[in-house]
């Protein structure tokens, strides 16, 4: 008996479209189950990259544009601030290669069981890091927008990048993130007044020890 091809061909079809079918309303299925507390963990993991812009990328930038104050600070900031745009994105790379070692050394020692120093060191290289390329972005930002890959990708990503933190900041996640933020810092501000006294006292007499030392050592 001849096999219909047309006929084989349509079974096949049907069977493929019921499975299709069938894997979408175990998915469907699925997700109705795991979706609350997925989105959980990503308003959680949103939340956090956000937190982490506001309080690391752009603290750990100002922070070193305090530097700016000392003359071989801002002269190496001006050099930077005027190399042309391919060299402004080879200084835009340069502090997560120079730091990748430290990373690696981070490694290793966790591999040996130095825990502690491994993850000192990992978050020590790691805020490092953040703060040069925040700084640096921001004094080759210029240069590196004449780039057309550059800016094409930083105009796409800058506004869905925005309209994402709008809904993250419209959570109930970030909201309690701030009011968190907000105890912290006041507590932060308690203590700070608290032990001022106390670090006053202690900054005297370790500068009143180190005069000391010196005076031994090189009898000024």
């Amino acid at each position: 008996m001849p096999i219909d091809v047309k006929t084989c061909a349509a079974a096949f079809w049907r069977l493929t479209i019921q499975a299709l079918w069938a894997v979408r309303g175990t998915v469907r299925l699925i997700w109705s189950i795991v979706r609350r507390p997925v989105l959980f963990v990503l308003n959680i993991i949103a939340a956090l990259i956000v937190l982490f812009e506001e309080w690391g990328w752009r603290s750990l930038s100002a922070l070193l544009a305090r530097l700016a104050q000392y003359a071989p600070v801002a002269a190496i900031e001006r050099w930077i601030a005027g190399l042309p745009p391919y060299g402004a994105l080879a200084v835009f790379a340069l502090p997560t290669t120079l730091l990748l070692p430290l990373k690696f050394v981070a490694m290793w020692l966790l591999a040996h069981g130095q825990v502690i120093a491994a993850s000192a060191l990992f978050v020590g290289a790691k805020i490092t890091s953040t703060a040069l390329i925040a700084r640096i972005f921001i004094l080759t930002k210029p240069a590196l927008i004449q780039i057309g890959w550059f800016a094409r990708a930083y105009n796409w990503f800058m506004p869905w990048k925005d309209a994402l933190f709008a809904i993250i900041r419209a959570s109930w996640v970030w909201r309690y993130g701030r009011v968190v933020k907000t105890r912290m810092l006041l507590r932060v501000k308690h203590l700070a007044v608290r032990w001022r006294p106390t670090l006053e006292r202690l900054r005297i007499a370790v500068q009143l020890r180190a005069s000391d030392m010196w005076r031994r050592v090189f009898g000024g």
